[in-house]
């Protein structure tokens, strides 16, 4: 499928459109030996040759994105109410096959993995895997700590029975009411009903961090860029990158 040569540029060498501009005007990226003139041109990188000051650029089989999610946006492909998470990619990172790795509720924000890599999402979803997600919780409500805390280490047990994984709760500051929760799967509205399992309710809900890899805190709402390799194993091996 043949795309525009900057956006080529931009997801496979990681680099932000400015820099991709700056190797253009530079006489840098020729495309079967023709230099390119305008970041508009298209080619097809699988079969089109691509060189970047003489050297073969190599297409990345998969892309793997994090999304600053902001609220009010749905964590799936499409949607015929509410913009999508992929709806709100820039168009640099923009292609075919782009999911996201697991939900987050409309009015949760924070990190959203968005790829094209099947086997990696299901890698870090399942709960055979023990990969960690950790967030924020804002909780209204009577809440006994030391009692909480016992219950998500055991194992809340929720209204329907549901068995839950352990999972670890601690205070995040002075405030009785802000909780940070790390858990080992994500079942449907998982931490607002672990919390009302207690007699708390979640008015505020933000994924801080999966695996070993924290959202960067430059990332605005809505904002996204690519994850490095080095960021990549951070998630599955739970260690964070250097």
């Amino acid at each position: 499928m043949k795309e525009r040569i900057d956006k080529i540029l931009a997801v496979n060498m990681n680099i932000a459109r400015s820099e991709v501009k700056k190797l253009i005007k530079n006489g840098a990226v020729a495309i079967n030996g023709i230099t390119v003139k305008d970041g508009g041109e298209k080619c097809d990188i699988s079969c089109d040759g691509v060189t970047v000051y003489g050297k073969k650029l190599k297409a990345e089989k998969y892309i793997y994105i994090m999304l600053n999610k902001p609220e009010g946006t749905v964590s799936s492909t499409e949607d015929g109410r509410f913009p999508t998470v992929i709806d709100i990619l820039p168009d640099n990172l923009k292609r075919r096959g782009l999911f996201p790795a697991g939900r987050l509720d409309k009015d949760t924000t924070g990190f959203c993995l968005i790829t094209d890599d099947g086997d990696f999402a299901h890698r870090i979803l399942s709960p055979v895997s023990h990969v960690e997600k950790s967030y924020t919780a804002g909780v209204d409500g009577e809440i006994d700590f030391e009692k909480a805390k016992e219950a998500f280490l055991k194992g809340v047990v929720l209204s329907d029975g549901t068995v839950l994984l352990s999972a670890l709760l601690e205070r995040v500051g002075e405030t009785e009411n802000r909780f940070k929760v790390t858990i080992k799967e994500g079942k449907y509205h998982q931490i607002k009903r672990m919390f009302a399992s207690l007699g708390g309710k979640v008015t505020k809900l933000h994924r801080d961090s999966i695996g070993g890899l924290s959202l960067d805190k430059t990332l605005k709402p809505g904002e996204a860029r690519l994850i490095t390799k080095e960021e990549l194993s951070a998630i599955t091996d739970g260690k964070t990158p250097a």
